[in-house]
């Protein structure tokens, strides 16, 4: 069988770590497996390289900072080769490029379009194993690339759908996927499989254990995806295709994310083109817009409120600003202290009553609702940030999560 293993930065954060992943990876090769592995870098070390960058210059310039950052994981497959040599097992490293991942041309948010993987195939034809930095890759035009948030994630299941892995082990410092934050919710259990559809909606809306692209990646081409633990090796959580003879559960998990902010301008003409003409431009500024909400027309006027990322809010506001003179509107506001909390479960398609459920446990834990979204398995509401906590607890509590199958 054919594995791909993928370890997160606090799996391989100083050297005893690594000899401990070092020891799983030949533990499994050794069960005559194949395995090819995906690395991030050591612990802290890219924000170490950023900052060194931030102290040269204030500009990002996108080739040199792929460059710098992609130092990171080449330290960490270097190192886990070594260690696994020592233990009498054939590895070799290989950068992105070396891997043959090819990607388009945009600097620091690159695209997978191709994996060759000759060299993984040779090292593996060889009784090997192959260990791949992550997050990385080479452009079309010949340029070292970095994939973004996430990357080392998409590389493994890009390398695993390329190669025809059986498997893809994504291992980190949790040991699964949970119904809520642990931290929030003692109570939170560990999910044993969760569909593809829900793991999306999960990592859209706050959930920290799968890179959003990773997972876009798992479904498209189908690729069994296993969240572990580098600490405890136990069994996590699948990700997989919805089974559709299997019942689904109404709610799988309560997600929340802390890292929006709300933008609201007022008393903006109610008349076609006016939306087209913001969005577009903050589409031209790169601002991910996430939820909007447009209020009910009065007298040919209404309020649109729509969330960025907080990291974007400063281009957010510089663009709406200018336009809002343009356009009519009486001003611009904005807030950095809301959330968004959100119910996500494939049996909701089918259990009508979960959106008014959710909005009576708000309502009796004194949380105010400002926004709404939904999909077919998700509802997700802007609520003040403060009310995170007692309100994520409470719609687990209320939906029965805490009890177990």
């Amino acid at each position: 069988m054919l594995i791909v293993q993928k370890y997160g930065g606090s799996s391989v954060a100083d050297p005893e770590r690594i000899r401990a992943v070092a020891e799983h990876i030949v533990r499994t090769h050794e069960k005559g497996d194949q395995v090819v592995v995906v690395v991030s870098a050591m612990g802290k070390t890219t924000d170490e390289l950023l900052r060194l960058a931030r102290e040269v210059s204030p500009q990002a310039y996108g080739r040199e900072m792929d460059m710098l950052l992609t130092a990171g994981e080449r330290i960490s497959m270097a190192l886990l080769c070594m260690a696994m040599i020592d233990m009498g097992v054939h590895a070799v490293s290989f950068t992105g490029s070396q891997a043959g991942i090819v990607t388009d041309t945009v600097h620091g948010m690159a695209k997978i379009l191709e994996v060759k993987g000759d060299r993984i195939r040779e090292v593996l034809a060889g009784n090997g194993v192959a260990v791949v930095a992550g997050f990385q890759g080479i452009s079309t035009d010949k340029a070292i690339t970095t994939l973004g948030r996430g990357g080392s994630d998409t590389t493994a299941v890009a390398l695993a759908t390329s190669l025809g892995a059986q498997v893809c082990e994504i291992y980190t410092d949790v040991p699964g996927v949970f119904s809520a934050d642990p931290r929030l919710v003692p109570e939170a259990r560990k999910l044993e499989r969760v569909s593809y559809e829900e793991m999306l909606e999960m990592a859209a809306t706050g959930g920290r254990v799968l890179a959003l692209r990773s997972v876009e990646f798992a479904r498209n081409y189908s690729v069994a995806v296993h969240v572990r633990s580098s600490f405890t090796w136990e069994q996590g959580t699948w990700v997989l295709e919805e089974d559709p003879k299997m019942e689904q559960a109404i709610i799988s998990g309560v997600t929340h994310d802390e890292s929006d902010a709300k933008v609201t301008i007022a008393h903006v003409p109610d008349r076609p083109g006016v939306a087209a003409l913001m969005f577009r431009a903050l589409a031209d500024e790169s601002v991910n817009v996430d939820m909007i909400v447009q209020n009910v027309s009065t007298a040919g006027h209404t309020d649109i409120s729509f969330t960025v990322p907080r990291e974007d809010l400063g281009r957010a506001l510089k663009v709406v600003e200018k336009l809002s003179s343009g356009i009519e509107a009486s001003g611009v506001t904005h807030d950095e202290g809301v959330a968004r909390i959100s119910l996500v479960g494939a049996g909701m398609r089918t259990n009508p009553g979960v959106a008014a459920k959710m909005f009576e446990v708000l309502a009796a834990e004194d949380v105010n609702i400002e926004m709404i979204s939904t999909s077919s398995i998700r509802i997700s509401c802007v609520i003040q940030e403060i009310d995170v906590q007692k309100a994520v607890r409470a719609l687990h509590s209320a939906f029965d999560l805490d009890k177990g199958d």
